[in-house]
C-alpha cells in the first residue's frame, strides 16, 4: 500500500521537547497544542515520505490505562488512534509500562500485513530495534525522527539510529509551533492560580449544626450490658459525650439503639476546622433534590459525553461549572435552585458525590502522588458554586479588597 503511518512515543516526544524548551524532561513544564502538533506530524510525514497518511498512532502511559483529558481529545481527532500503556509510580517517579511492547507489536503487525509502504517512528527507545528490523524485512521503509537534544547530543538509541532507512530531526523551530515552556516564577512548579471561590468555601462560617453539642456528664453513661457469658461487657463510651460512627456501631452491637439516646444523635466529623458536629442525615429539602442523572435523558447523556470529549478541558474549576450548568438547565422545579443556594458552601451529599464521580472521568481525583488531591476537590466545588451564583444572582466569592 502506497501510504504512510506515524507511530509516536508520546513519552519520548514530549519529554524531549520539555528538556529542549524548559531544561528538564517533566511534561508538566510545557503546554502542548495537540491539534497543532498532530497537524504538524501529518504534514511533515506526507512531505517526507511523499505518501498520503493512513493513520497516526499515539502511544502513551496513563494511570490504570484510564484516558486522561489530553488522550480524550486526541482519540477523537481524524486519523489518530490512541494506545495506552500503564503509568506506575516507583521511587517517587512515574514510569511507563507496556508502551514499548505495544509499539513493537503495532509496528510488526502493520509491516506484516503490508498496511503501508512507509512507517515514521518518533521514538528513541532501542527496544524497538527488533520491530524496526522486522518491518524492513517486509519491505517497509522506516523513517526515524528525533527531537533536537538540549545538549546537542543524541537522545536516541545509537543502534536504532544506525538501522533506520531515513533519519530526520524535529528542531526547536518545528517543536515550538505546538509546544511552549510554561513561565515559572521559581525553580519549583508554578503556584496554583488563586481562586477566590475556594477561599470563600474554606473561610465560610460553620452552620448552627456544627456548634459543639453540650457534653454529657460522666454519670449519665448508660449502665453496662451483661455479656452472654455473664461478665460485664461495657460499650465504649463516646469521648466528650459526642459519639463517633464507631461508637454508634458499638451501641448497636450491645443491643442499644442510638435513637434511645437523644444526646447521641450527632456524629462527629473531622474537617479543616477540627472536629465538627453534624446531624447524621441531611435535611429533607436536600434529600429531595434530584441528581443530574435523574434529570438527564438518554439523548442528553450522549450529547454530554460528546461535549466532555471534544470541549471540556479537564480543569477542576471548569468541570464543576459544566456539571452545575447541566443540572440547573434541566431542573424543572426552580425552587430547588434557591434552596441549594442557601446551603452554601456545602453541596448536598447526593449531588456532591455525583459531582466528584463526574470529575473522576477527567483523571482529577486519583493518582495525584497516589492520593486524592484535596485542592482539586475544592476547585471542583468552587466551580460548581460559581455557576450556581451566576444563575441565582448570589455572589458566593468574597469581595475584592
Amino acid at each position: 500500500m502506497d501510504r504512510c503511518i506515524v507511530l509516536v512515543d508520546a513519552g519520548y516526544l514530549l519529554g524531549a521537547a520539555a528538556s529542549l524548551l524548559a531544561g528538564e524532561p517533566s511534561r508538566s513544564r510545557i503546554t502542548v497544542d495537540h491539534t497543532a502538533l498532530i497537524r504538524g506530524l501529518r504534514e511533515r510525514a506526507e512531505a517526507e515520505t511523499e505518501q498520503p497518511l493512513l493513520r497516526i498512532y499515539w502511544f502513551d502511559g496513563a494511570p490504570d490505562r484510564v484516558p486522561q483529558p489530553e488522550h480524550r481529545r486526541l482519540r477523537v481527532m481524524p486519523r489518530v488512534t490512541v494506545r495506552l500503556g500503564a503509568l506506575t509510580r516507583s521511587d517517587g517517579r512515574w514510569a511507563q509500562k507496556g508502551v514499548d511492547a505495544a509499539m513493537h507489536a503495532e509496528l510488526t503487525e502493520l509491516a506484516r500485513n503490508r498496511a503501508c509502504s512507509d512507517i515514521v517512528l518518533v521514538t528513541g527507545d532501542g527496544d524497538l530495534l527488533p520491530g524496526m528490523m522486522a518491518a524492513k524485512e517486509h519491505g517497509v521503509a522506516v523513517h526515524l525522527w528525533a527531537v533536537q537534544a538540549a545538549d546537542g547530543d543524541y537522545n536516541q538509541s545509537e543502534d536504532l539510529v544506525a538501522e533506520a532507512d531515513e533519519r530526520r530531526v524535529l528542531d526547536r523551530t518545528w517543536i515550538t509551533r505546538a509546544v511552549r515552556a510554561k513561565e515559572l516564577t521559581g525553580v519549583c512548579a508554578p503556584p496554583p492560580v488563586p481562586r477566590p471561590e475556594i477561599a470563600a468555601i474554606l473561610s465560610a462560617p460553620l452552620p448552627e449544626s456544627a456548634l459543639a453539642a453540650p457534653e454529657r456528664p460522666v454519670d449519665e453513661t448508660p449502665p453496662p450490658a451483661a455479656a452472654p457469658n455473664g461478665s460485664q461487657d461495657r460499650a465504649p463510651a463516646a469521648k466528650g459525650g459526642v459519639p463517633t460512627p464507631k461508637d454508634l456501631a458499638a451501641l448497636r452491637a450491645h443491643g442499644q439503639h442510638p435513637a434511645q439516646h437523644p444526646t447521641t444523635a450527632t456524629l462527629r466529623w473531622s474537617s479543616d476546622k477540627g472536629w465538627v458536629d453534624r446531624p447524621p442525615t441531611e435535611p429533607p429539602e436536600a434529600a429531595s433534590m434530584p441528581t443530574l442523572a435523574q434529570l438527564t435523558t438518554a439523548e442528553q447523556r450522549w450529547a454530554d459525553r460528546e461535549e466532555d470529549i471534544t470541549t471540556v478541558g479537564g480543569d477542576p474549576f471548569e468541570v464543576g461549572q459544566v456539571f452545575a450548568r447541566r443540572w440547573v438547565e434541566r431542573l424543572g422545579d426552580q425552587s430547588h435552585l434557591q434552596r441549594l443556594s442557601g446551603m452554601y458552601p456545602r453541596v448536598p451529599h447526593r449531588i456532591d458525590g455525583e459531582l466528584l464521580r463526574y470529575a473522576a472521568r477527567f483523571g482529577l481525583l486519583a493518582h495525584k502522588d497516589d492520593q486524592i488531591d484535596e485542592h482539586d476537590r475544592y476547585a471542583i466545588r468552587a466551580g460548581f458554586w460559581r455557576e450556581i451564583g451566576v444563575r441565582t444572582g448570589v455572589e458566593h466569592a468574597p469581595a475584592a479588597d
